[in-house]
């Protein structure tokens, strides 16, 4: 019954979503024509928002915990598992005033409204996964960037996403480049569950009534060893996952 009733409501959703792109889409170019980088960023925050409210649609909702006082004046590498591409929107909502930026594949820098947009122009990187040397180049780049501006870099360790919410084991080569770069940064471990269960299955249709949680962890030093903080990292991240518990 639950999946016939996806049947439903998944075009409705695809339109709200769709419709959030194309209306955003001439307002992150005029805000960042009229007000430079600021006014793209606060837009793309509003944008993401609405992308949030659309999920709603199928009986989506949203937890975000944080316990920890995190400060804006420092870079930060938040670091977090990957099961959809509706993991991003919540990020940048709710992490909005650290600036967030991501490690992207180059797929995604043409052809889709707002979000193309901004991952060339808001200070993202894009990346050729069959590129490994320049992909890190890339990364190097953010890591640059962040540590200048004092700004935060989004990476996904795991490489691609989960599709059933169990963690997939870090491909640490991208994290250690921003650890590199960005010594100064804080890592911020996050655990994401159940954003998988909106592509359940697959493409279309969409699942219904998934309870999306993002859970911060305790902030972690960049001590200079980036063996043992991967290892940390990566043992905070899993131990908030409920599939692996």
């Amino acid at each position: 019954m639950q999946k016939i009733l996806s049947y439903i409501l998944t075009p409705i959703f695809f339109i709200a979503f769709g419709a959030c792109l194309l209306f955003f889409h001439p307002i992150q170019w005029l805000g960042l024509k009229l007000f430079g980088y600021n006014g793209l960023k606060k837009t793309v925050s509003i944008l993401n928002w609405c992308l949030m409210r659309s999920t709603n649609i199928l009986g989506t909702t949203y937890t975000f915990s944080n316990s920890y006082e995190i400060p804006t004046g420092k870079p930060l590498v938040i670091v977090t598992n990957h099961q959809s591409m509706y993991d991003i929107p919540p990020i940048i909502w709710h992490m909005r005033k650290y600036h967030p930026k991501f490690v992207s594949k180059k797929e995604l820098g043409k052809g889709i409204p707002s979000v193309s947009f901004n991952l060339v122009h808001g200070g993202s990187v894009l990346i050729d996964r069959n590129d490994g040397k320049g992909a890190l180049l890339e990364i190097a780049k953010l890591g640059s960037y962040i540590e200048k501006h004092n700004r935060s870099a989004v990476i996904f360790p795991e490489g691609t996403r989960s599709r059933d919410g169990h963690p997939k084991p870090f491909k640490p080569m991208g994290l250690k480049m921003l650890l590199k770069k960005a010594p100064s940064a804080l890592i911020i471990p996050v655990s994401i569950n159940n954003s998988w269960k909106l592509v359940r299955y697959g493409k279309f249709p969409m699942g219904l009534g998934a309870s999306v949680s993002f859970k911060v962890h305790e902030p972690i030093e960049n001590v200079g060893d980036a063996e043992l903080i991967i290892q940390q990292t990566e043992a905070a991240v899993n131990s908030g996952i409920n599939s692996f518990k």
